[in-house]
């Protein structure tokens, strides 16, 4: 009986000592920041963007620390006010810090996979707000 008890007791301290520093791996930030780009996207090139947003950028951003999440949403409609000019998508993406994120957008993955989505617009002339989360 008292090896069981022994047992137990080492199997517990084993199991507190593993966790003790460990910490999750993509826990999102508490307060992290939100990029919104409205984008004007050629209807002639919107399959090519969505097919580049989901194989190449996506994928790619994935990987990246600091990443939480990343949205292409289509504009349906306005239903309070006008949509912005031309505006046809926004992408959306989270990061756990604005710091990460320009870690992100300096990397050469970065560098090749923005320019998939980008040089499907009409315009490279788009609006960028940053958010905090709060």
């Amino acid at each position: 009986m008292k090896r069981r008890s022994y047992l137990k007791a080492m199997l517990g301290a084993t199991a507190g000592l593993s966790g003790a520093g460990a910490q999750e791996p993509n826990k999102p930030a508490p307060n992290p920041i939100v990029l919104h780009v409205d984008l004007s996207v050629d209807p002639a090139k919107e399959r090519e963007m969505l097919h580049n947003f989901h194989t190449v950028f996506k994928p790619a951003a994935v990987k990246f620390p600091g990443y939480v999440d990343v949205k292409m949403c289509k504009l349906r409609s306005a239903l309070q006010g006008a949509a912005p000019g031309g505006v046809n998508y926004r992408f959306q993406l989270t990061y756990q810090s604005e710091e990460l994120r320009q870690k992100w957008v300096a990397s050469e993955v970065h560098k090749k996979a923005w320019p998939t989505i980008e040089n499907t617009l009409k315009s490279k002339d788009y609006t960028v707000l940053l958010f905090d989360s709060v």
